[in-house]
């Protein structure tokens, strides 16, 4: 038996390629001389997947499509001398192509093997991307008619070192030692048959054949050596958190309990650069504070939102049930927080004049935050004037963010 192998019984649907594959990869890995711990099997969703059962190498399953990329990450950090193996499907090499192209690309230090057998197996037998115009399938029985991708073209063109495309019948184990040799990105490309679902819609099929009228040349494709993608490790690296501006304590603010602020108004006007200016000056003022933005994918347009919590004590968890403020500057911030205001049952709302005054259970002050210093003011403004009339916080940790407290300062 291999060593490279747990069990000379594989688990595959009897005659299937996969079978062929499975022993022909360990064959080419016992070739080059290397054992199963400088081995890394990366797998995904498909019969091919089920490999990592047999395997006695160190083997990684991830989603459907995405094996390329965890191995790649794999073999960015892996010295030289270890050898990382992905085993994707047709339909995974569709879904994660870009992921394949980016790592020939990069000339990761990768083998992908390519079990293309012409359709999805595992989810019921559909076309790929890689599936023959002519070949018939349970979704398209009269074949799609639609030209395939050739991926070995594709990754040569990306800048892989090798590349091949073989029938999966007699040896080529010589073909995957030598992709498996190679200091860079390689893929082995294997064509093969579903023995569950080909039959059914494709009973005359041959695999050399069906090969051949689909246009699949057979052979390898090179490019001139290149340095491969590995992540240099260099002694210690600095910590991210250092490049991080500390906060010195100033004053003590006399802040008796836990205190949640939610402040909604629109992106682009300094929704989450207010919340955090009130977060670092209650940090200022000796208290734990946490601050936790929301906005919309568009970033530009629409809602931003931003809950910030003051408390005495240290911080366990940061989500605010009901605030004890909920502070509105503009209308797309008053149509994202009307469900909280609805359901306020304490605490007050303070919300921009420019806006109708909400109907609400609690007390709703109105306050003109957008006119004095402009829209892109109006968040600061607004949370300047809560932490001003509800004292929470020493005059002067507020006049250091307030813009109001800023334009009567005297000119230095």
């Amino acid at each position: 038996m291999s060593t490279m192998l747990l069990s000379d019984k594989l688990p595959y649907c009897p005659g299937c390629t996969h079978h062929h594959v499975t022993r022909q990869t360990s064959k080419a890995l016992e070739k080059l001389g290397l054992a199963p711990h400088d081995v890394v099997l990366v797998t995904d969703i498909g019969c091919h997947g089920i490999a990592d059962a047999v395997f006695a190498t160190h083997t990684v399953h991830g989603l459907h499509g995405r094996s390329t990329a965890i191995a790649a990450g794999i073999a960015m950090a892996l010295p030289a001398g270890k050898k990382v193996v992905v085993f994707i499907g047709d339909g995974g090499a569709t879904i994660g192509l870009q992921h394949i192209l980016e790592a020939a690309r990069m000339n990761v230090p990768l083998t992908v093997v390519v079990h293309n057998n012409f359709l999805y197996g595992m989810t019921g037998g559909q076309p790929s991307g890689l599936t023959p115009p002519e070949f018939k399938t349970v979704v398209a029985p009269e074949g799609t008619h639609l030209p395939h991708h050739n991926l070995c073209e594709l990754v040569h063109d990306a800048g892989a070192v090798f590349a091949a495309r073989v029938v999966g019948l007699g040896d080529f184990s010589g073909t995957l030692a030598e992709a498996f040799a190679q200091d860079g990105f390689s893929l082995v490309e294997v064509l093969e048959m579903c023995t569950s679902y080909t039959p059914k819609f494709n009973p005359d099929f041959k695999l050399r054949q069906a090969a051949e009228a689909a246009g699949y040349a057979l052979g390898s494709w090179t490019n001139p050596p290149r340095p491969p993608f590995r992540l240099q490790f260099g002694g210690q690296k600095p910590s991210l958190l250092s490049q991080l501006k500390l906060v010195t304590r100033k004053q003590q603010a006399r802040l008796p309990q836990r205190l949640g602020i939610v402040l909604a108004g629109s992106a682009g006007e300094g929704v989450q650069y207010a919340a955090e200016s009130l977060a670092r000056a209650a940090v200022a003022g000796g208290l734990h504070a946490t601050k936790k933005g929301s906005y919309p994918v568009t970033v530009g347009v629409g809602f931003s939102a931003a809950e910030i919590l003051l408390s005495p004590e240290p911080i366990r968890y940061h989500g605010i049930g009901e605030p004890d403020f909920l502070v509105i500057t503009s209308e797309d911030g008053l149509h994202w927080a009307r469900p909280k205001l609805l359901a306020m049952r304490r605490g007050r709302v303070f919300v921009d004049a420019s806006l109708p005054k909400p109907e609400a259970s609690v007390p709703v002050e109105v306050r003109d935050f957008r006119t004095p210093f402009g829209a892109k003011n109006a968040a600061l403004l607004a949370l300047a004037t809560v932490a001003r009339e509800e004292a929470l916080l020493p005059e002067a940790l507020i006049a250091a963010f307030d813009p109001q407290a800023k334009a009567a300062a005297p000119a230095s």
